[in-house]
């Protein structure tokens, strides 16, 4: 019998913000309606457009035609195993993602509540968050300054991460230039500042380590992905062999993956809300880390959507050790919502209205489709 909650339509969309904006600085979001009007939004991964999970969405869609929104943990277990032989990593589990969080936004709408509120009541009302910097691979000393700087004085972040994104082909390629960049870094924020290091899986198991050492000396407090990210073992091993916090699993895609990284060593987890199952997923890791004593810090690059979908889970955990993570400070996609999330005083305020509590304008998002 149909209710209120009852899917009517489920639509996969690629939006392309600006004029001939690469592949990989759009979005992929999908939107999910009711036959009563209530309409949920959710968010892939953008990895190459997203169109690799949006074909997943349009390929499922159909089946999902006249079920109920509100047995979104039901719909993801069975489209999961449905394609599994996909992966599940990857494609699939974005998808399930995107479709997880539309889920969730409806739900939040038909209860008229937060999304929070029905994961069990928030912490906190606001999240702080750290300033994550790209690119500084290519980048000399001075430019290296000179990008931080901007963003530490423009956002005043509670923290910063320096990341890498260099040619993963190569590894311990510039040693001494990366512990330059780091020491640089430090001498401009002061001895106090809260530092991180991302080095996008570039180093070898004894690189690792060694730029760790530096790490360590410096006062940074988290070394991400010193190896590459699948070699869980050697990951595991930097970890344990070194005292800085290693963190890791921003690529996990599975629970199960989740608790082979903390298996071997890894005591701080990153997995990522568009990738990791949406929120439904990123809950259940919640449950794993708290299981294990380890630290839950989930990667997170999306600037509206996803992000929103995080702040959600991140007000319900009870030790939330370090800051939120914010990648894009564009203002680009502000344009489809009429509330986008905007920081203020190095801090997010939790939304506290009905689901995400986003309030889209969907013929913006129409007109950007690509």
């Amino acid at each position: 019998m149909a209710t209120p909650t009852t899917i009517k339509s489920i639509e996969a969309l690629q939006v392309m913000w600006e004029p001939n904006e690469p592949p990989g600085r759009r979005s992929a979001i999908v939107r999910v309606t009711t036959i009563d009007g209530i309409v949920g939004y959710g968010e892939a991964s953008p990895m190459m457009g997203g169109e690799h999970s949006l074909g997943v969405v349009r390929d499922f869609a159909p089946s999902l035609i006249g079920a109920d929104a509100l047995d979104q943990a039901v719909l993801y277990d069975r489209l999961l195993h449905r394609y599994v032989k996909l992966g599940p990593e990857g494609a699939v589990t974005g998808a399930l993602a995107a479709l997880d969080i539309a889920l969730w936004d409806i739900k939040g709408k038909y209860f008229n509540q937060p999304i929070f509120k029905l994961l069990g009541g928030g912490w906190r009302t606001e999240v702080p968050f750290y300033a994550s910097i790209g690119g500084n691979a290519g980048r000399t000393v001075d430019e290296v300054l000179r990008v931080v700087e901007a963003r530490w004085r423009k956002e005043t972040p509670a923290a910063i991460k320096i990341r890498w994104d260099g040619d993963r082909t190569r590894q311990d390629y510039d040693i001494p230039g990366d512990i330059a960049k780091a020491k640089a870094v430090r001498k401009l924020v002061g001895d106090d500042f809260p530092l991180a290091f991302d080095a996008n899986n570039q180093y070898s198991v004894g690189g690792a380590i060694r730029v760790g050492r530096a790490l360590e000396e410096l006062g940074y407090i988290w070394f991400e992905e010193p190896v590459q990210h699948y070699n869980v073992r050697a990951m595991g091993e930097v970890a344990q062999r070194l005292d800085i916090t290693v963190s890791a699993a921003e690529q996990t895609y599975t629970t199960q993956a989740l608790v082979d990284m903390i298996n071997a060593g890894v005591r701080m987890v990153q997995p990522d809300i568009v990738k990791m199952g949406g929120i439904t997923g990123l809950m259940q890791c919640a449950a794993i880390c708290h299981a294990h004593g380890v630290e839950l810090v989930p990667h997170q690059t999306q600037p509206t959507i996803a992000h929103t979908a995080n702040l959600h889970v991140l007000a319900t955990i009870m030790h939330l050790t370090k800051p939120a993570e914010f990648a894009d400070p564009s203002t680009r996609m502000h344009v489809a919502f009429e509330n986008p999330p905007i920081p203020s005083d190095g801090k997010f305020t939790v939304p506290n209205g009905p689901g995400l509590g986003l309030v889209v304008r969907d013929a913006e998002l129409k007109m950007r489709r690509s």
